[in-house]
């Protein structure tokens, strides 16, 4: 039972980020534009092979709907993953694990045109570690040759990339992001000089926790910090984002980010139950 409990935890933070990816593509926007739409890549190719300017291709209806369709596209693969995600078990995961690896390949792009998008910060990159790697530790879960230790370290890798990623951003080695300054502003009311020093702790933390969660006497303390921080930050984005004049377009403009969120704080809640000594039972059963 304490088995399938974790691997039910593991199955639902994985589809919260397929369908909150899917819910992205599917009624708002990716940045698959900032390949598309990249003149130093595509334009050699563009007027080279398909005798079309430049100017005909990033003004053409015919290519933006080309674009429009491949988000789209993406988002019923995630929808596809997410529901398949549920219903992977022992069994039957020669043929559901398809889906879910694609949608685990599709984050993986994602992340890389997020990372484009933000001028190439690594961070950007990696910031995402959980939401992509989360899929493929879901599958290696299911093979026989899984075991405790590399699912555990796999999990707290993912956590400490995630977290030290976003911790640049609010220590300030990067840019501070203007999205953070203002929720951080909206939530506690304070003043932008209060709300980057409060980042820049946060920040601090985020680097702190990730070397923390690989100390045994330690991890635990430091796991119980990032399930709180990781949730936290999730729903932050619709606390600050809230407007009670327009509740269900508040709603809808910004639950799919809390959704693909959550996992950084689920994770960490996960990686915390496996190394707890009364869910052994789950250590013996994947050795």
């Amino acid at each position: 039972m304490k088995q399938l409990n974790l691997k039910v935890l593991l199955k639902i933070s994985v589809c919260l980020i397929f369908i909150g990816r899917a819910w992205q593509h599917l009624f708002w926007d990716a940045p698959y534009r900032s390949f598309f739409w990249d003149e130093a890549l595509l334009k050699p190719i563009i007027e080279g092979l398909f005798n079309t300017t430049w100017y005909e291709y990033v003004t053409s209806e015919r290519t933006d709907w080309y674009i429009q369709s491949s988000i789209r596209i993406n988002g019923f693969i995630y929808l596809i993953a997410a529901i398949a995600t549920l219903f992977i078990h022992q069994k039957n995961r020669k043929w559901v694990q398809y889906p879910i690896f694609l949608g685990g390949l599709s984050l993986i792009i994602l992340s890389l045109l997020m990372t484009k998008e933000k001028f190439y910060h690594i961070a950007q990159f990696f910031e995402h570690s959980i939401q992509f790697g989360l899929p493929f530790v879901l599958l290696y879960s299911f093979k026989k040759k899984a075991t405790y230790k590399t699912i555990v370290t796999t999990l707290k890798v993912l956590i400490a990339v995630t977290f030290v990623s976003h911790g640049l951003y609010a220590f300030g080695f990067y840019p501070v992001p203007g999205k953070f300054i203002d929720m951080v502003i909206h939530i506690f009311g304070c003043s932008e000089t209060t709300a980057i020093s409060f980042l820049y702790i946060a920040g601090i933390l985020d680097f702190i926790i990730a070397v923390l969660i690989f100390i045994p006497k330690v991890s635990k303390f430091a796991l119980w910090y990032a399930i709180v921080w990781g949730l936290l930050t999730a729903f932050a984005r619709i606390v600050a984002n809230f407007y009670i004049d327009f509740p269900w377009q508040s709603i809808h403009q910004n639950l799919y980010g809390v959704l693909y969120r959550l996992p950084h704080g689920l994770v960490p809640f996960i990686t915390l139950l496996l190394i707890l000594p009364t869910f052994n039972l789950f250590k013996k059963e994947v050795q």
